[in-house]
C-alpha cells in the first residue's frame, strides 16, 4: 500500500521510528511545526471540498500565529521539514524538491523586477538557514546547504555551500 505524502513528512519532522497513536497525538499537539505539515498536505491532497477548506482555514490562522505563509497550491516534494517554524515563506510559484529544511526566517519568494523575473526551482536535500532569501527565476541544484543571512538570486549547481550577501558559492564534488 502506497503511503501518503504527509506520512513521509510527519516521519522526518517528528523524527520517530514508528507511527504509533501516541506520538502522533503527542507531535500534533506539541509542534506546530509538524501540524502545520500534516494540515498543509491533507488540504493538499484531498478530494473533498469540504475537508479542503476546514484545512485551509486551520492553515490560515497557524499562519496569523506563526507566520508561516505556505499557499497549498505550491508543489513540494516529500519529506519536508520545517525547524523553528517562524516566519517561513514560499511562493506559490516555487517548486521544491525532497527532504528540503527551511528555517526560521526563511523565505522562498517571486521576484517581480529586475533579470530573473519569476520564481525559484530547489532542489532535493536542501537546507535553507535562518533568515535566508532565495528569489527570483533560479534553479538550487540537489545537495545544497544555504548558509544563515544569505540572499541567493543566481543559479547554484549540485552539492554547493552558499553564503554571504551577495552570494557566493563553494562547489564540492561527491
Amino acid at each position: 500500500m502506497k503511503k501518503p505524502v504527509w506520512y513521509y513528512d510527519f516521519m522526518r519532522s517528528a523524527d520517530k521510528k514508528s507511527l504509533s497513536p501516541y506520538n502522533v497525538i503527542k507531535e500534533l499537539l506539541f509542534h506546530h511545526g509538524v501540524r502545520y505539515v500534516v494540515y498543509f498536505r491533507i488540504a493538499q491532497n484531498t478530494k473533498s471540498r469540504l475537508i479542503k477548506l476546514f484545512f485551509e482555514i486551520k492553515l490560515f490562522r497557524m499562519c496569523r500565529k506563526y507566520g508561516i505563509e505556505i499557499k497549498t497550491n505550491t508543489r513540494i516534494g516529500k519529506s519536508l521539514l520545517l525547524m523553528h517554524p517562524y516566519n517561513i515563506t514560499v511562493s506559490p510559484r516555487a517548486v521544491l524538491g525532497n527532504n528540503v529544511n527551511l528555517l526560521k526566517g526563511s523565505t522562498i519568494g517571486y521576484s517581480c523586477g529586475g533579470k530573473r523575473v519569476g520564481a525559484p526551482i530547489i532542489g532535493d536535500n536542501v537546507f535553507v538557514g535562518i533568515n535566508s532569501t532565495v528569489v527570483g527565476n533560479i534553479k538550487v541544484g540537489n545537495d545544497v546547504l544555504i548558509a544563515p543571512n544569505t540572499l541567493v538570486n543566481i543559479d547554484v549547481p549540485d552539492h554547493s555551500i552558499v553564503y554571504g550577501n551577495p552570494c557566493k558559492y563553494v562547489h564540492r564534488d561527491n
